[in-house]
């Protein structure tokens, strides 16, 4: 049976500890495979996908981010990466992890799979650190448009500088989240767009440490760090063969039901980008690997790794 272990490591703020949680094979390993949770979770809730893989002969490891689950020492911390440059942070620390995975075992394949807000996380890694992944992952993404994206910036901005950078931004959340079940007819819950399956909607609900507010400068970094992974300029600087796999469900609002993961693949072809691959799920809401269909997703994911390894 996979063995699951938690770890702690100092973020790169130098002031936060970091956990961590991996989950490692009975046999001989054969890859690594780090994930970067979303926004308001953490990596916990991984832990039946990463024990799928750990199954299958790889390491699951992850680490919860500054402001999430067990990174989290007292309430005050709780949806805030720091008061400024927190994006930067926050992927230094998911560099600081694979440092430390990759240094324990350099011979192995290294894949990289982020979800949602650590998929635009992810896409920042391949941009700074492009020669380091065998491959990469990214699930329940999108690509906004300038013009929103410069909206969104601006008014974080501001509510960070009147407000301060630890505000509980409500505002800013609704404005991000606040259509996202408009899609679908009579939502029971706030949270229906995550996935069809109303036990995990429910677990994700009654669960403390998902769904809460962030603070101002946290919607500022991921403002910020979303403007940075489209700009075609950054796109350019990832590696061109690295393998890339979009996953995401097509009544994903994130995804603008996949128009907006479309628009990702394609500015990744356009930068020249030699290996990538689109899978859109029918019907599918914005938690693929929660979804009703999970089984299948996570076989998906496996044979496109096997594939690449």
């Amino acid at each position: 049976m996979p063995v699951f272990k938690d770890f702690y490591f100092e973020s790169t703020t130098g002031n936060n500890t970091i956990h961590a949680l991996r989950c490692d094979p009975d046999t001989e390993p054969r890859g690594i495979v780090q994930i970067a949770h979303g926004i308001a979770e953490y990596v916990a809730r991984y832990k039946d996908f990463m024990s799928f893989l750990a199954e299958n002969g790889f390491i699951a490891v992850g680490n919860d981010h500054l402001g999430h689950g067990g990174s989290v020492k007292n309430p005050a911390e709780k949806g805030h990466f720091a008061d400024d440059k927190g994006w930067d942070y926050v992927v230094g620390d998911m560099h600081k992890l694979y440092e430390t995975m990759h240094s324990e075992h350099p011979e192995l394949p290294y894949i990289l799979f982020g979800h949602s807000m650590g998929s635009f996380l992810t896409r920042t890694f391949i941009i700074n650190y492009p020669e380091l992944l065998n491959a990469c992952i990214l699930s329940g993404t999108g690509h906004q448009g300038k013009a929103l994206l410069t909206g969104g910036v601006v008014m974080s901005t501001l509510v960070k500088k009147i407000k301060g950078p630890r505000h509980i931004a409500d505002g800013l959340n609704n404005v991000a989240f606040g259509s996202y079940n408009n899609g679908y007819e009579n939502p029971k819950t706030a949270f229906d767009w995550l996935n069809r399956d109303p036990a995990e909607v429910q677990k994700y609900i009654d669960d403390p440490d998902c769904g809460f507010v962030c603070t101002a400068a946290l919607y500022n970094d991921m403002m910020k760090g979303i403007s940075f992974i489209t700009s075609p300029s950054n796109i350019a600087k990832m590696r061109k063969d690295l393998p890339v796999y979009f996953m995401s469900g097509g009544a994903d609002p994130v995804g603008e039901n996949g128009k907006g993961v479309n628009k990702a693949y394609n500015a990744f072809l356009s930068a020249g980008m030699k290996d990538v691959m689109i899978r859109i799920y029918p019907e599918g809401r914005h938690e693929m690997l929660n979804e009703i269909n999970k089984k299948d997703v996570y076989n998906d994911i496996l044979n496109w790794i096997n594939s690449k390894i």
